[in-house]
């Protein structure tokens, strides 16, 4: 049984490994294959730092056009999920500062407290969750989508949001504790 997942495993590798060099000689059905293939969770990692949903969308069709102008860069020194992520987070927190989105600053008008009760069944807590990370500051909202979400570490925050390493974990404890507060 072992053999045989490890043989599918191999299988499904060398097919995404045909496809992304098809994809670098600019197949356009090898790109629509991508494309199909990562869209909806890249949608998802958009969407964490986007709150508006054309917007999120826009800015992961954007990155998907700029990983394909791109493939020849891709060297598979990591997966190309991966690599493609990466685009997806920079295109969006793009699409933040073009849009004069992204602050730095906290906003009272932006914050509603959730409504708690002892009986919240998983669902609506996760409800809660949700509502109460949309309601977060644009700056909070995404270092916590990069921290919680996308299992990015202080470090890589650093890199990705252009802040020293101690602000990256100040920010996400500042951002916690936001979060904290509105569930409260």
């Amino acid at each position: 049984m072992q053999k045989q997942i490890t043989e599918l495993k191999l299988f499904q590798l060398n097919k995404e490994h045909q496809l992304l060099k098809q994809c670098q000689k600019g197949d356009r059905q090898a790109q629509m294959t991508l494309y199909e293939k990562y869209a909806h969770a890249m949608y998802q990692v958009s969407r964490n730092i986007i709150k508006d949903e054309m917007k999120a969308e826009e800015a992961m069709q954007d990155a998907f056009l700029s990983a394909f102008e791109k493939m020849n860069e891709f060297k598979a020194e990591v997966t190309f999920g991966s690599w493609l992520k990466k685009i997806v987070i920079n295109k969006s927190l793009d699409y933040l500062r073009k849009d004069k989105m992204y602050q730095n600053t906290e906003s009272a008008d932006e914050l509603q407290l959730v409504e708690e009760t002892e009986e919240i069944d998983l669902s609506e807590k996760i409800e809660a969750v949700k509502k109460a990370m949309n309601d977060l500051p644009e700056n909070y909202r995404i270092i916590l989508s990069l921290y919680y979400l996308e299992g990015y570490d202080y470090e890589e925050i650093s890199e990705i949001l252009n802040l020293s390493y101690s602000n990256s974990r100040v920010m996400v404890n500042r951002a916690k504790n936001k979060l904290i507060t509105l569930l409260n």
